[in-house]
């Protein structure tokens, strides 16, 4: 793969605590997560300016030379290092198996770093991360931007609200169509790669899940390689119970012929149910930026979804509940604010790390046919 080579960092440097100007960003690679998610995200979020990009692949050079005429572009990971004192931020948008090692080499260099999910292959590895980031003072985040869906948005203020009462039960899916295999590393099944569902898509529903209802006790899951040919899951299901007393049912697949709703909420009140993805991956997809005057994050009414009880939204049942308005810019402003007044990051390395807990458990759960208490 297009990977940016790993190279050893430059000594490391001290940071300002509060920088002024513009924060200049480098992004360690372009494929999906650094030409669809990041590059466009930095260059849209006001206070940070894309400042280089690094790729080795020729292709992908000429897209950035296309896309952001004024961005230097750099072959591997070293001229960042050689170049950090130049640079306020750092972001890893390349392949899993490089996280680690490049966000390692961006603490010891003293560079504020903003790591593409999954975060290491290990909560372990995800804790040393935030124990070197605690001990060289260097800023640390990693980037889950689901946590900025719409419809996750929209199901936090149904709680705030109490208009579902008591949650008993959480229902996810993150589900595609997809038969045939698209190839590359996300597909692979070596384990230094970090491929399959349960660490990508996994990574995301996981995520929410613990946000939403707090830390997991115990995990059951079951992980399928369906499709033929390939190597890593494609077809995963988890099952959490949180220690506040929440299940969460979550579904990961790019084997669904006919897709489900992405959240089924049941509460002691009442339920709420919410079919169709967050637009705005496809808006990025597309060539849209946040602030180029489309309406951001937003969806038609149609696609709201319904709460009630006792009824099929399919039959229309239930109240339509307006979907709040997506906002994947507030993740980097929120970087951009931390960077330079000294505050928290967004999503946290030890986030991470609970996150990794249950994957890992979620992992083990399949392969032995047990449920893991954590």
């Amino acid at each position: 793969m297009n990977a940016a080579p790993i190279s050893t960092p430059a000594p490391a440097r001290v940071t300002p605590s509060r920088p002024t100007g513009p924060l200049r960003v480098g992004v360690v690679g372009y494929g999906l997560a650094g030409s669809v998610f990041h590059a466009p995200l930095v260059s849209a979020t006001d206070g940070l300016v894309l400042d280089t990009v690094v790729t080795s692949d020729p292709g992908r050079q000429d897209q950035v030379r296309e896309a952001y005429p004024d961005v230097r572009i750099a072959a591997s990971a070293q001229e960042l290092w050689d170049r950090s004192p130049a640079l306020d931020l750092i972001v890893v948008a390349s392949p899993n198996r490089t996280h680690v090692p490049l966000a390692t080499a961006a603490l010891e260099a003293g560079i504020p770093v903003v790591v593409d999910k999954p975060l290491a292959a290990t909560a372990a590895e995800a804790r040393e991360l935030a124990d070197l980031a605690e001990r060289t003072g260097t800023f640390l985040s990693v980037f889950q931007n689901r946590r900025w869906d719409n419809d996750f948005l929209t199901l936090r203020r149904l709680l705030a609200d109490g208009e579902l009462g008591e949650v008993q039960r959480f229902e996810s899916r993150f589900e595609r169509w997809r038969p045939q295999l698209k190839g590359g590393w996300r597909e692979s099944g070596a384990p230094e790669e970090i491929g399959g569902l349960l660490y990508d898509l996994g990574s995301h529903v996981v995520d929410q899940a613990l946000v939403l209802f707090g830390p997991a006790v115990r995990v059951y899951a079951e992980t399928d390689v369906r499709r033929p040919g390939a190597e890593a899951d494609d077809d995963t299901f988890i099952a959490v119970t949180h220690a506040g007393g929440v299940r969460s049912h979550l579904y990961v697949s790019a084997t669904t012929a006919q897709l489900g709703p992405r959240f089924r909420v049941l509460g002691s009140r009442a339920g709420w149910v919410k079919y169709g993805l967050d637009p705005q991956e496809a808006a990025l997809r597309e060539g849209h930026r946040p602030g180029d005057g489309t309406p951001w994050g937003e969806e038609p009414e149609h696609m709201w979804g319904r709460l009630g009880s006792g009824e099929s939204p399919l039959t229309g049942g239930g109240t339509p509940v307006a979907t709040a308005a997506g906002d994947y810019p507030a993740y980097y402003a929120a970087v951009a604010a931390a960077l330079r007044e000294g505050g928290p990051a967004p999503v946290t390395a030890r986030e991470a790390a609970q996150c990794l807990e249950v994957l890992e458990a979620a992992r083990i759960s399949s392969r032995d046919g047990v449920t893991v208490e954590l």
